[in-house]
């Protein structure tokens, strides 16, 4: 199992470079980058525009915009093609990989151009509250999800699971950013029951984050909680309807194919109760397409969900990404991008890890 997850982990380094490389130049030749977007004021002269691209590399090739993001080569490189001229490819390798302290090589996602503030303080301020959103979702529709489709599958054709097929095919119509709407219409202008978006009462909370903040959980730690619950629950159940649809019919899929194999016949007619059929022999090995299907949803902890966030106003990490859009703050966006195509990678190890776990029959020595 090590010497695999030694591989694996090898064979994902190309990719994160080619991932990276792939959203570097995507959103450098992006029609309204940073560059225009600064060249929109009237009072810019064409030096402050030349010294706006020199200050952030955009004067300088591709390759070695690329290099310097990466933090692999120095600052006052003017171009590949002399660098590898001078030193020659025997040299070239090493000075390449040892270039400056900056870059993402080293930790340091840049700079916000909207604020000047660096990548990684804005992307931690937006973390936690992504977490705590996503996270509980996650919780809750994987539980209903995993509960639901077995059921669905075990009384194949029953009310519950015609019921299931009716909410199922519905959810899935449903657009989020409609079920969002539709539920503050209700719920938080009509009704008044929960607050329209945000996740935390300005007037009775200090803002999510501060010291303040912590301090008042501190001193009203019930009244805090009750509050971003209150809060939480219209984000989630957007969340929850839209998730629930797909993966219960998922499950039951999984269930239902499991179910129909000769093995969990020959334990029927062994008299082995129906509970260990389900659980230990027919779930069980259903768990290995909805272990991927698992996995591939953990990115969602951190990117957040873009739409449901902006809807409700929720300080995550799907309305940063929006934010830093509408803003061409690309630094901002391409470090978003990045951990999530990093995690995305982590997540498939971490299912085909899970997969030995699970089935026994698996080895991968």
């Amino acid at each position: 199992m090590s010497r695999y997850i030694v591989r694996r982990v090898i064979g994902a380094i190309p990719v994160l470079f080619l991932i990276s490389f792939m959203i570097y130049g995507i959103l450098l030749i992006a029609p309204g980058g940073p560059e225009a977007r600064f060249a929109q004021n009237p009072k810019i002269t064409a030096g402050q525009i030349e010294a706006f691209r020199k200050r952030w590399g955009l004067d300088q090739a591709l390759p070695v915009q690329y290099c310097r993001w990466l933090g692999a080569c120095n600052p006052d490189n003017t171009g590949l093609a002399v660098f590898i001229s001078d030193q020659g490819w025997p040299n070239f390798l090493p000075s390449f990989l040892g270039g400056g302290d900056n870059g993402i090589l080293h930790g340091d996602l840049g700079f916000s151009i909207k604020d000047g503030r660096p990548v990684t303080v804005v992307i931690g301020e937006r973390i936690l509250p992504t977490f705590i959103l996503a996270g509980t979702a996650w919780v809750i529709w994987l539980t209903i999800a995993l509960l639901a489709g077995m059921y669905a599958a075990v009384r194949r054709y029953g009310l519950f699971d015609s019921v299931m097929t009716v909410v199922s095919y519905v959810g899935l119509a449903l657009p989020t950013f409609w079920l969002g709407i539709m539920l503050l219409t209700l719920f938080a202008s009509g009704l008044k029951w929960f607050p329209a978006g945000g996740m935390f009462s300005s007037r009775d909370v200090p803002i999510f984050g501060t010291p303040d903040y912590w301090a008042f959980i501190g001193q009203q730690p019930v009244f805090a909680f009750v509050d971003l619950v209150k809060h939480l629950v219209l984000p989630v159940i957007t969340l929850v309807v839209v998730s629930i649809a797909g993966d219960s019919r998922f499950v039951r899929a999984a269930m239902l194919d499991s179910l129909g194999q000769d093995y969990v016949r020959t334990a029927r007619a062994k008299g082995v109760p129906e509970r260990s059929v389900v659980m230990k022999h027919a779930f069980r090995n259903a768990l290995l397409p909805i272990v991927t299907n698992i996995g591939l949803e953990i990115p969602f902890l951190f990117t957040g969900a873009i739409v449901t966030e902006t809807i409700f106003s929720w300080p995550g990490m799907g309305r940063l990404s929006i934010e830093a859009t509408n803003a061409y703050d690309y630094p901002v966006l391409m470090g978003v991008l990045l951990i999530a195509a990093l995690l995305t990678v982590f997540a498939n190890l971490l299912a085909d890890v899970v997969y030995a776990l699970v089935d026994p029959r698996i080895s991968y020595g």
